[in-house]
């Protein structure tokens, strides 16, 4: 059965509607999302890892390759200008002057205390103090340097037959262009593979939470009073002993339930006719109360209270024992709750003023009649007993649904007892069984109604008593 809460807004609504959010909220991540992003965080560490090993690789190699080259241009421009140096009467500044050295590269050489350089914009500042301190030690050596274009190599070659000391300053900037080109690539790369595993990841995700959505389906329809639905077979291995399992277990609840049902409307049936003449007897009894002793007479009034009350309960445990076997669509055609609960006041000679409700034609449902009679009655009837009489009832058209509300005068329902009391053979809190009026089937047989028409029931506080309230789902006006 279904009970009902009120959202933050004060309005009603089934307890179990807001449950699947709660869970929701509670538990996270779902687990297809987190199966999706289990790929794409796998595929993204690997491909770093790919992505900066490639890159540390790539670059090492190709600065490697590239010093290499300039380092051996170097030397070839020091053997050239020594070359040239070796002419008689040749003087330094010119020949640094007239080399043209290949790749953009600029020359600066020393010759004692002086400094030549191929262009303006280096000079003897731009050779740190190390690498000048070994090239005058008679050794080769090169440094990476920043300059104001770039990054660049700059290679210091000893020329002792010449005695000078040769610097060439080389610039990385295309390499460094190379560079950024491939890191984009790789970049670029690992991104799309991530994409990759996230949508790999969508896949299987779906592939394996496939089956505990046919099993979430099936438990659904079950739950919903369709006891024939079953798992169908699988071949895949791992799942064969889920699916007889589940299969075997709705077949073991279905067999109890049908056997409940079936015994409980035995019983009711069994227990009719030992009623039937006991109430006769009494009858006949009560057909000559005059001659009956005064506390005979009590005695007599006890006895026909107890049966009419062993009676009720009779029929509405064969009412309840009706609805656990019959499908949910038993019996539909279009009611009007309006113009039923007329009748049912009507029926039970109440106020036909205590009715407050939209037109007849807004307030049309398919059910069964019959059923949603009994339902109306009962709600009155508990009222009766417990409250005192109805003082309204309302049957209006809402948010496409049909309510039907009784409100009493009673002592209210307390929280805790708000969704007890729509419970088979529900009592009040510290009431002993046999202590209040009716059985407890009253309410029950509300609840089973509404559900096997695809609403609910539910009790709200009230001003000065409660309002019992019945949601079916409406037609189509």
């Amino acid at each position: 059965m279904s009970i009902a809460a009120r959202d933050e807004r004060g309005a009603e609504r089934p307890a179990g509607a807001n449950r699947g959010g709660r869970r929701r909220a509670l538990g996270g991540r779902g687990l297809r999302a987190r199966i999706v992003l289990g790929f794409a965080v796998g595929a993204l560490l690997v491909s770093a890892v790919l992505v900066t090993t490639t890159w540390l690789l790539a670059s090492g190699y190709l600065l490697d390759q590239r010093e290499r080259s300039l380092t051996r241009q170097a030397f070839a421009d020091a053997n050239l200008l020594s070359n040239r140096l070796a002419t008689a009467g040749t003087e330094v500044g010119e020949v640094v002057g007239e080399l043209v050295p290949s790749g953009g590269a600029d020359v600066v050489v020393r010759s004692g205390d002086s400094w030549y350089s191929s262009s303006l914009d280096v000079g003897a500042r731009d050779v740190p103090a190390d690498l000048l301190e070994l090239v005058g030690q008679g050794s080769a050596g090169s440094v990476r340097v920043d300059t104001p274009a770039g990054p660049a190599l700059l290679v210091g070659v000893p020329v002792p037959a010449a005695g000078i000391e040769f610097y060439e300053l080389s610039p990385l900037t295309e390499l460094q262009m190379v560079l950024r080109t491939l890191a984009a690539v790789l970049g670029a790369g690992a991104l799309a593979a991530t994409a990759a595993g996230a949508a790999f990841g969508a896949w299987a995700s779906r592939r394996a939470v496939a089956p505990l959505e046919q099993v979430a389906g099936a438990a659904t329809r079950i739950a919903g009073g369709e006891l024939t639905t079953r798992l169908p077979p699988t071949d895949d291995p791992d799942l064969v002993a889920i699916v007889a399992s589940f299969n075997s277990m709705v077949d073991a609840l279905a067999a109890r339930i049908e056997r409940d049902a079936r015994f409980v409307g035995d019983v009711s049936h069994e227990l009719r006719s030992p009623l039937t003449g006991v109430v006769t007897s009494v009858e006949v009894l009560a057909a000559r109360r005059a001659e009956l002793s005064p506390r005979a007479d009590q005695a007599l009034a006890l006895v026909e209270r107890e049966l009419g009350r062993f009676r009720r309960m009779l029929d509405d445990l064969l009412e309840l024992a009706r609805l656990d076997g019959a499908p949910p669509t038993d019996r539909a055609a279009p009611v009007s709750m309006t113009a039923l609960v007329r009748e049912v006041l009507a029926a039970g000679r109440r106020d036909a003023a205590l009715l407050h409700g939209d037109p007849d034609e807004e307030t049309v449902v398919t059910g069964d009649k019959n059923g949603l009679e009994r339902a109306v009655r009962n709600l009155l009837d508990n009222a009766d007993r417990h409250a005192g009489g109805p003082r309204a009832v309302h049957v209006e058209r809402r948010d496409g649904a049909v309510l039907v509300c009784v409100d009493d005068a009673g002592p209210g329902v307390p929280v805790a007892d708000r969704e007890r009391v729509f419970e088979r053979f529900a009592r009040g809190q510290g009431a002993a069984r046999g202590s209040l009026p009716g059985a407890g089937l009253g309410l029950a047989i509300v609840a089973e109604t509404a559900a096997r028409h695809g609403g609910s029931a539910w009790c709200t506080p009230l001003e000065g008593g409660a309002r019992f309230v019945v949601s079916l789902p409406g037609g189509q006006r």
